[in-house]
């Protein structure tokens, strides 16, 4: 978790939508950024598991611009519109001197993700998206009740989220009451397949990360997300999620396949919604043609879907 063991800096790069705290280092060179966008509950500090995986395989990423997203981590809010978001993603990769960028997103990080190869097709050689939140998650924001049947585990975070905003200045104590007692990793259960195998650090830092307004700000945002927007996206995009993720609907996939050209989605067997904690090295395996993006004339096009169950410019302030 330790921004500096893995190689980044802290940096505060202002944006339209205000300044944006990011780790970024690993330079190899490159033009093109490796950009990685966190969920609804976590920071930047969610892909270092990720990032530590890849040293391990001895084939590092390279050129990490991992950001803290408005109303997140260390970058004040409010949590802008999405467009406006694609937007500060996209000065961000500029504004440290990459024109062109690969990037990845984790849940709503992945939406974003998409949004900007859909606003910035020329500069976006590829995307990966782990957990993408698509039109299951987005119903249990419109309709509660009917989306819940679905997706009863994230009408059940929704929930939870508003009564941590309900408490105010008291959610903070509560959080780490149940932390220091170890009850939030049993409630943390429902985001991974194996809770007891999680690093606790990771698991204290989604506690200290927990942010009930910007949560329930985006989740308020995207019941009116076009996905239709997506049409206009020209990369390759490679999408993973843990066959026991409790909060991405099974239709998602097909209708991303119906929507992107060149769309690939794989399920590794033994994961929830944090594939990229819980299985690090087979996520990377099966983002590998989005690592390779830049480095490769041309991808495959392909809508198949396979399951792998056995492994898986503004001056920034230093």
């Amino acid at each position: 978790m330790d921004a500096m063991a893995l190689g980044l800096r802290r940096m505060v790069v202002p944006t339209g939508v205000g300044p944006i705290v990011v780790r970024a280092g690993r330079a190899s060179g490159s033009p093109v950024a490796t950009v990685m966008l966190h969920g609804a509950a976590g920071s930047w500090a969610t892909w270092a598991p990720m990032i530590a995986a890849s040293d391990d395989l001895g084939l590092p990423l390279s050129d990490i611009v991992a950001i803290d997203l408005p109303g997140w981590g260390e970058s004040p809010g409010p949590v802008p519109a999405p467009a406006d978001l694609a937007v500060a993603v996209a000065a961000v990769a500029r504004a440290l001197g990459y024109p062109r960028w690969r990037i990845v997103g984790h849940s709503l990080g992945g939406v974003i993700a998409l949004d900007v190869a859909a606003r910035f097709p020329a500069e976006t050689v590829a995307v990966g998206v782990v957990s993408p939140s698509g039109a299951g998650a987005r119903a249990v924001t419109r309709r509660p009740l009917a989306g819940g049947v679905r997706l009863p585990w994230l009408a059940g975070m929704v929930l939870a989220m508003r009564i941590l905003r309900a408490l105010g200045p008291l959610a903070r104590p509560l959080l780490q009451l149940l932390r220091r007692t170890g009850s939030l990793r049993t409630l943390a259960r429902p985001l991974f397949r194996h809770p007891e195998r999680v690093d606790p650090a990771v698991t204290a830092a989604l506690a200290d990360e927990i942010r009930p307004s910007a949560f329930l700000a985006a989740a308020r945002m995207s019941r009116t997300h076009d996905d239709g927007v997506w049409r206009r996206i020209v990369c390759p995009v490679r999408s993973v999620h843990g066959a026991h993720d409790v909060f991405v609907a099974a239709a998602d996939s097909r209708a991303w396949a119906r929507l992107m050209r060149d769309y690939d989605d794989r399920v590794l067997g033994d994961s929830g919604h944090f594939a990229h904690v819980e299985q690090p090295v087979e996520t990377l395996r099966a983002l590998r043609e989005v690592w390779a993006a830049a480095r490769t004339p041309q991808l495959p096009r392909s809508r198949r879907r396979t399951t792998e169950s056995r492994r898986g410019r503004a001056t920034p302030k230093v």
